[in-house]
């Protein structure tokens, strides 16, 4: 019996990230109203909606930037707010819509800055964060670039950058703001494949997303937000349709399928 309990306990699916009755507001307009989700480990959530949906607000709010208008923020199991900071960068990494660098420094500089959570006060970083910088910008395709000055890239490599450091943070969850913005679109499937592969391999990855067939393509769930307070959350198969994006989007949608693969064209 005790061996059969053990067993049930340890298929129990774990939640990374979760909202409960959370509100995400702004002065005289309240843009989600009791948003409630759970993101397991291994999950990629897709965020979708029309601009000024609050997409990234929301995102602000799940890292804990923002205060709630109302609700709360669960992380690995604990409250947002009962994690010592270090603790809460060590598991959540956030990829925020505009990365900006105010100091002159390389490549491999500004993709150390994601191993700070893991480096005591006071210290260097270690031969192995480097190792760990360096795997990260590999990943991004920026191998080779390490010494390069960050002002001398373009506007997509920045980007990649900015992608790399969360890598090298390696926290469980991964908030991202649009992480193909700026991408061609060799870069921004390349992106979306580690991301998956991420979120495959035990942690969970919540990204806003502009292209609902990407979404359909990487993301187990989505959520769909109005703007109005309403929002719809669930997985992908069955939530994003013809008909919601049509919603939210205010434009007509018509769903069509390529080589096995779902694709939303807008009319």
């Amino acid at each position: 019996m005790a061996r059969r309990a053990t067993a049930a306990v340890a298929a129990q699916p774990l939640e990374l990230l979760g909202a409960r009755a959370l509100d995400v507001a702004v002065p005289g307009r309240r843009l989600v109203e009791a948003l409630t989700f759970s993101v397991n480990a291994g999950v990629f959530l897709g965020v979708l909606g029309p601009n000024g949906a609050g997409k990234s607000l929301t995102l602000h709010t799940l890292a804990g930037l923002r205060a709630p208008a109302a609700g709360s923020v669960r992380l690995c199991g604990r409250g947002q707010a009962d994690w010592p900071r270090r603790e809460r960068a060590r598991r959540l990494g956030l990829l925020t819509q505009v990365s900006e660098d105010p100091f002159p420094g390389t490549v491999l500089d500004a993709v150390l800055v994601g191993r700070h959570p893991h480096v005591e006060a006071w210290q260097w970083e270690s031969a192995a964060d480097v190792e760990v910088a360096r795997a990260s910008l590999a990943a991004c395709d920026l191998a080779g670039l390490e010494e390069r000055a960050i002002d001398t890239l373009s506007g997509g490599e920045r980007r990649r950058v900015a992608l790399a450091a969360v890598l090298a943070q390696d926290p469980d969850v991964m908030l991202l703001d649009e992480p193909h913005n700026h991408l061609d679109p060799h870069h921004q499937f390349d992106v979306l494949r580690l991301l998956r592969a991420r979120a495959d391999s035990g942690r969970c990855v919540v990204a806003t997303l502009h292209e609902p067939s990407l979404a359909a393509r990487f993301a187990d769930q989505v959520l769909l937000l109005y703007g109005d307070g309403r929002w719809a959350c669930g997985a992908t198969a069955q939530t994003l349709t013809a008909a919601s994006l049509s919603a939210i989007y205010r434009v007509q949608m018509t769903e069509v399928t390529v080589t096995g693969r779902r694709l939303f064209l807008g009319d």
